[in-house]
């Protein structure tokens, strides 16, 4: 287990070395417009859902959205939009995720 979260250290430091865009890393990539809607690229799967509250597994960031009437308006394998007013978005870093 330690050996992968050294291999996923060195993976985002070189990922911030080279200027990489995320998406090619497989990191998760958030777009946010105004306070309406929230769309993710590279999710692996929804964790909890609520009105109130919505967290994502991002592969290596656990995203927690809060805010009322929350929906999920689309979602695919890999890319997931939610929409309602949006008040939170919070990102914890997962030390054990499956990367």
């Amino acid at each position: 287990m330690e050996g992968r979260n050294r291999w996923k250290t060195a993976s985002w430091d070189a990922m911030e070395r080279l200027d990489l865009p995320a998406g090619i890393t497989g990191a998760p990539v958030l777009e946010l417009t105004a306070n309406r809607e929230l769309y993710m690229e590279h999710h692996r799967g929804v964790l909890s859902y609520s009105t109130e509250a919505v967290e994502i597994h991002g592969g290596v960031l656990l995203v927690r959205v809060t805010g009322a009437d929350l929906q999920l308006l689309a979602m695919t394998e890999e890319d997931l939009r939610l929409g309602g007013r949006i008040d939170r978005v919070e990102l914890a870093e997962l030390v054990d995720s499956h990367v």
